[in-house]
């Protein structure tokens, strides 16, 4: 009758055991999501008033964290941890001014059953701004982070407002795509190197997989990896992403060659090459597939 109290003792020191490592993870967690320690409230605020990342849910990271991106590029409320990294990787990447002008929000997930490591999503409201997004939980490789990242940045230079103008007028060049202004890199890319497809090539907006991996099949040697066969705006930014990590510029005698080639038309497009390549030397290393 005696082991009864040693019994539930056994109980209660396995519950807290497992408390203790659901509460060690949820804190490395959060450390990765830059949350940390909550901050201390000022003299006279509530509790509910201290700086914390809001939070929100992607359907396939799931729960995420959300910074909002401050007139210098510092993030509100201040990241720690891997999303900082992260942030300070991206503002390498892309300048911190550049970051600052043109980022409205960074957010963070974490989820290890996610292929998706990074995207970025026009502001509903204000075209000219942008959100940025990170999959933490595949970031820890730099030179993958980097690729991602520098991709990412090719979509925010070639879908800017300069670059598409808001004029419902204008002509439409690419299947389920809006206006391009004239001189715009899209316009130029598309017409040397996409407009000969005609109707095979994927629309913009097409959730057809089957479409897409059929037209990468039969044109494989046309594109640095399959992602970039998914549509002209991929293409775009995955070519630009090894025209930034191949060493050299191969000279234009295929396909791919070629479409490198096509950034160092653009003194601008060069000079970020050539800055990117300055400010992260041999981490930059091609990680695609082939």
């Amino acid at each position: 009758m005696r082991r009864a109290p040693i019994i539930v003792s056994a109980i209660s020191v396995t519950l807290a055991l497992a408390l203790l490592l659901v509460l060690g993870i949820v804190a490395a967690n959060r450390d990765r999501l830059g949350i940390g320690d909550p901050i201390p409230a000022a003299s006279g605020a509530a509790a509910s008033d201290v700086l914390r990342p809001r939070t929100g849910e992607d359907p396939e990271w799931g729960s995420t964290a959300i910074y909002d991106v401050l007139d210098d590029g510092s993030l509100s409320p201040a990241a720690s941890g891997l999303a900082a990294e992260v942030w300070a990787t991206f503002e390498r990447v892309a300048t911190p001014a550049f970051a600052a002008e043109v980022i409205l929000s960074y957010t963070v997930g974490d989820s290890v059953d996610a292929d998706l490591l990074a995207y970025v999503q026009q502001d509903s409201e204000r075209p000219e701004y942008w959100h940025l997004a990170v999959n933490l939980a595949g970031a820890t490789d730099m030179s993958y982070l980097l690729t991602t990242l520098v991709h990412e940045y090719a979509h925010l230079l070639t879908l800017n407002r300069d670059q598409t103008p808001p004029d419902a007028t204008c002509e439409v060049v690419a299947p389920s795509e809006g206006c391009w202004a004239d001189d715009a890199y899209l316009r130029a890319f598309w017409d040397e190197f996409w407009s000969g497809y005609g109707d095979r090539a994927p629309a913009i907006a097409t959730d057809d997989l089957a479409l897409r991996e059929s037209f990468y099949a039969q044109h494989e040697e046309d594109f640095v990896s399959s992602y970039a066969a998914k549509n002209v705006e991929e293409d775009i930014a995955e070519s630009f992403m090894a025209y930034v990590v191949e060493p050299v510029p191969g000279p234009p005698r295929t396909r791919v060659a070629a479409k490198l080639a096509f950034f160092d038309r653009y003194p601008e497009l060069a000079a970020i090459r050539e800055r990117i390549r300055a400010e992260f030397g041999d981490l930059l290393r091609p990680v695609w597939d082939p």
